[in-house]
């Protein structure tokens, strides 16, 4: 159930952060306003998976597939290039979180 409540986490930090560029700092209302309900969202739910995992690995996660999520977005939707060093970075923390989930014990799982 940690792992649900990660990923819930991790959504509502990407919707607020999407919401943030789509607010054009704080000048629309309704992006605005998910901005606050996104991350208030996901600060909820990381902190339900923080009774079960450490803080370290949770943020490690929640960031490293929030940054992951937010370079797609970003691609996708604003039209912003990733270059391939930035792609190979963006691999890198893909690995690196397969590793903790994979090979930590600290994940408790």
């Amino acid at each position: 159930m940690h792992y649900i409540h990660l990923f819930i986490a991790v959504l509502c930090e990407t919707i607020g952060t999407s919401a943030l560029q789509a607010s054009q700092q704080f000048t629309r209302l309704g992006p605005s306003i998910l901005v606050v309900l996104g991350y208030a969202g996901a600060f909820y739910f990381m902190a339900l998976t923080l009774r079960v995992m450490p803080v370290g690995i949770v943020y490690a996660i929640w960031s490293g597939l929030g940054i992951v999520l937010i370079a797609g977005i970003g691609y996708v939707v604003f039209g912003q290039k990733l270059d391939l060093p930035a792609l190979a970075g963006l691999g890198l923390i893909i690995a690196g979180i397969l590793v903790i989930h994979l090979f930590s014990a600290s994940t408790g799982h």
